[in-house]
């Protein structure tokens, strides 16, 4: 039996196994690497089917590729989706996906605290094209059954959101939209498949940026999105990657995708067990005002965080009382933790996000949204704890003399 179609199995070995078996390859255990941009067609009848559609073949890349295949059949698999779409970047599989799903005259709701670029593309980008975007707080459901209207066609939001980890119940807020008649996407970068699967709680669209954990070694940047609607999907990859963004990835990156995601659940539990320690300590240092992580009793969202998140994942943000001048002294006094953006990577990282990701954002914006001047994100790694804990106590200490 080919293991595309063999019985359920576990999550870890989907993700080594799914979609592929050696015999097919002649015994290669890795599957190969198709850099093929094009590819020959045995007639011309048979080009004209897959041009139209109704010939499931390869004929160019910027559509489809056999190893992104196989990467997207494993993805769709741990996702529980019908489908999925890999793209070369995650901004590629948010854009391209609200391309698909938006037309002139129709509203986007989105929750308040979003990625620095999302809000860019939703707020700078969309609008010029007669997309209308507003922001609700989605921590409430009912603040988004107040806010729908006839011509929302979009729900969208993440959770844990980038950088402030604000959760939404996705359950209830995909059963309001819903009702509406929209549909729901929700970027599920922070947590993947394995700590959260979206899709089962109702969402129509999981997007990720697999640059981060999916890929875990920060040397890729790729997308993908996945979905409940196999229509959808076909329409993404058609309309949204072909047409309007040609954000294709490489076999290559699919490649080194597919070997991330061999050691996914090994690499989360690993995050997540550090994180738990390095909140835990930070909340308990003078120079903090408050940690925002799912898995401290005292995150206000820890009893949903509890029901739909398996694990609390490896992000933890918090609030230096010295506000900008203190998040900055933190920040340069750390000396094994790295100064970067990203996340999901072996090392851990921080960022500030009033002075980086998020400085697209006016003052004002950044009030708004629940980023405030003093606030720090960790992407915590795979480094000892004890070593990390350290660093992060003589930085913390230096941001005291703020």
């Amino acid at each position: 039996m080919s293991k595309l179609h063999a019985p359920k199995t576990g999550f870890s070995t989907r993700a080594i196994h799914f979609g592929y078996h050696p015999a097919q390859h002649q015994g290669a255990l890795v599957p190969p690497i198709y850099t093929s941009a094009t590819y020959a067609f045995p007639d011309a009848a048979y080009g004209g089917r897959c041009f139209a559609g109704t010939e499931p073949g390869y004929f160019y890349t910027r559509v489809a590729n056999p190893t992104l295949a196989l990467l997207e059949a494993r993805l769709a698999s741990l996702e529980e989706g019908v489908g999925a779409v890999v793209f070369g970047s995650g901004m590629g599989a948010i854009t391209a996906t609200l391309w698909s799903l938006l037309e002139q005259g129709d509203e986007v709701l989105a929750d308040l605290t979003l990625y620095g670029c999302t809000f860019s593309f939703l707020n700078h980008g969309l609008t010029r094209f007669g997309v209308t975007v507003r922001h609700v707080d989605m921590t409430d459901p009912d603040n988004v059954a107040r806010a729908m209207s006839a011509k929302t066609r979009v729900v969208y939001f993440e959770s844990p959101a980038n950088p402030n980890m604000r959760l939404v119940d996705i359950a209830a807020v995909s059963a309001i939209a819903h009702a509406g008649g929209a549909r729901v996407v929700v970027d599920n970068t922070y947590c993947t498949p394995y700590l959260q699967q979206p899709l089962l709680l109702g969402a129509d669209v999981s997007v990720h940026s697999m640059t981060k954990y999916l890929g875990g070694h920060g040397d890729l940047t790729a997308g993908a999105a996945i979905f409940a609607d196999a229509e959808l999907a076909k329409r993404v990859r058609l309309f949204g990657l072909k047409d309007m963004t040609g954000a294709v990835m490489s076999a290559q990156d699919a490649h080194l995708v597919m070997r991330g995601l061999k050691t996914l659940a090994l690499r989360m539990d690993r995050h997540c067990q550090s994180a738990q320690k390095v909140a835990e300590f930070i909340q308990a240092h003078a120079a903090t005002e408050v940690v925002h992580f799912p898995g401290l009793p005292t995150f206000p969202q820890h009893a949903l965080a509890q029901r739909q998140m398996r694990q609390f994942g490896g992000m933890v943000a918090f609030e230096l009382k010295g506000g900008m001048r203190a998040g900055i002294r933190f920040m340069d006094a750390l000396q094994l933790v790295t100064r970067a953006v990203s996340l999901g990577d072996a090392e851990t990282l921080a960022q500030h996000p009033a002075s980086m990701t998020h400085a697209t954002y006016t003052p004002e914006e950044r009030v708004a949204h629940g980023i405030s001047e003093g606030l720090v994100r960790l992407s915590v790694g795979l480094e000892d704890s004890v070593d990390l804990l350290a660093d992060l106590q003589q930085a913390l200490d230096h941001a005291m003399d703020a």
